[in-house]
């Protein structure tokens, strides 16, 4: 028996190459064992999957569990969108306000051809649940949020896109940016479509260019007769602009026979729309201090007017507008004290109906204090106002009031330092307090299931957080 070293980089290649090393068929090959193992390692090493992060599989995620417990130890309702201004995407702060089990899983694979051209095949998982059980395949939303293929580095490209990049099918658009203490984006562009990124014209000018299709399904089509429906696509072209540290985004769109969309009892759905953002991205704490900062405006008319989730709401008037503003910032006050505030605000009329108006106005910050290397305390103050009249849309009444929230979080992780540094493991305690009228707005929604939730209430909790 020859033996051989057992130089291959996993046990089961090694158990193959000993085993071909003591077996006659190798003196027949004329070849020595040496040359043969060689041979065999090259060719493993062809198929065996790599971790550089340039080529092969990869995983990343994101995922949130926790336990939301008010004073009755029973499930409390939560959420950043828990307030009537949620219904048009006024959040609130996050921390200690999450009854959900959210997770993305992602899965990448990567190659690099001859030419030096990459290719990156991306499949996102998502699911969402606020059961408390193990098992809840009845009761979740499993679903694929994002499956494409992005080409990079193409070699025929040259010119202004020579740095670009082409993509096809389901995804989140690369530069969507949020407020992660609000658990809300900037804009956020989504659906299914293919696009080019990084069309390079100056050193610090460049654009994306990108078609994205959303459906707007079922939807009743005739005042008189609501079991009449009627779907349609709404398709979305957009050029994402870049100048240094600004960004100038304008999307345009067009969903065919949306206006015969029954809203209000009426036919006023828009058909077209068009919304804009202006953004700054900067690299200090609004130039006062070391940190990041971002300030964006966002207007949108018709289709255009859900400023955020662009494209994605197709019960919009045709007379809509709306005007967003969102800006937050991270610091270190010293060197143990890290701050986060946070402010979004919007106002728009003839929304749904003819005449309706929704304002809301969002504070937030973030405070945490770094005690040990493993182990800080967040604090969190939220406070939101808002007037809205919504003239009997989807059965909801007018209010104007204010919500407030104020937490505190002991929380644990394998290293301190800054905002983004996770996993984290944490528990929390919670005081909210609002209004009484803005229990009214609709039936059964988080605000109006319990009176007694009106007058302030404690909630306790844990939960972990990870991305990587």
């Amino acid at each position: 028996m020859i033996f051989a070293k057992a130089s291959i980089r996993n046990p089961l290649a090694t158990v193959i190459t000993l085993t071909l090393a003591s077996t006659p068929l190798m003196a027949q090959a004329g070849q020595s064992v040496e040359e043969r193992l060689a041979a065999l390692e090259a060719k493993l090493a062809e198929v065996e999957p790599k971790a550089t992060g340039l080529e092969g599989f990869s995983f990343n995620t994101y995922a949130r569990s926790g336990l939301l417990l008010n004073g009755d130890l029973q499930s409390a309702p939560g959420g950043p969108y828990l307030t009537p201004a949620g219904s048009v995407g006024g959040a609130v702060g996050r921390l200690g306000n999450e009854p959900d089990t959210y997770l993305e899983a992602i899965l990448n694979y990567k190659q690099v051809a001859e030419n030096g051209t990459k290719s990156h095949y991306r499949l996102m998982i998502a699911d969402s649940t606020t059961s408390s059980n193990d098992w809840t395949a009845g009761d979740g939303a499993l679903n694929v949020r994002q499956a494409y293929v992005e080409f990079s580095n193409l070699a025929s490209f040259s010119g202004i896109f020579e740095d670009s990049s082409i993509w096809a099918g389901k995804r989140f658009d690369r530069d969507n940016f949020d407020i992660h203490w609000l658990d809300s984006d900037f804009v956020f562009l989504a659906g299914l479509g293919a696009g080019i990124y990084d069309v390079r014209f100056t050193e610090n000018v460049k654009s994306n260019f990108s078609l994205y299709g959303r459906s707007f399904l079922e939807f009743p089509s005739d005042p008189q007769d609501q079991n009449i429906t009627s779907d349609t696509d709404n398709l979305i072209l957009t050029a994402n602009n870049y100048f240094g540290n600004f960004q100038w985004m304008i999307n345009a769109m067009k969903a065919q026979n949306n206006d015969q969309r029954v809203v209000g009892g009426v036919q006023q759905a828009a058909e077209t729309g068009i919304h804009t953002m202006l953004a700054y991205h900067g690299d200090s704490f609004f130039g006062v201090s070391e940190g990041n900062f971002k300030v964006a405006v966002m207007h949108g008319q018709g289709l255009g007017a859900e400023a955020k989730s662009i494209g994605a709401d197709g019960d919009l008037n045709e007379d809509a507008v709306s005007t967003r503003v969102g800006v937050y910032g991270t610091t270190y006050l010293s060197e143990n004290w890290r701050l986060a505030p946070a402010i979004l605000a919007e106002t728009s009329e003839d929304r749904y109906i003819k005449g309706d108006e929704y304002q809301w106005l969002t504070f937030n910050a973030r405070l945490a204090n770094e005690i040990t290397s493993n182990f800080e305390m967040q604090y969190e103050a939220s406070w939101q106002t808002m007037d809205i009249t919504p003239l009997g849309y989807s059965g909801r009444s007018a209010v104007d009031g204010d919500y407030s929230r104020f937490t505190v979080a002991p929380t644990f992780k394998p290293q301190v330092g800054g905002f983004w540094n996770r996993p984290e493991i944490r528990v929390f305690a919670s005081y909210s307090t609002w209004d009484d009228e803005l229990d009214t707005y609709a039936s059964g929604d988080a605000l109006g299931v319990d009176s007694d939730f009106a007058s302030g209430q404690w909630t306790f909790g844990t939960q972990m957080e990870i991305w990587f």
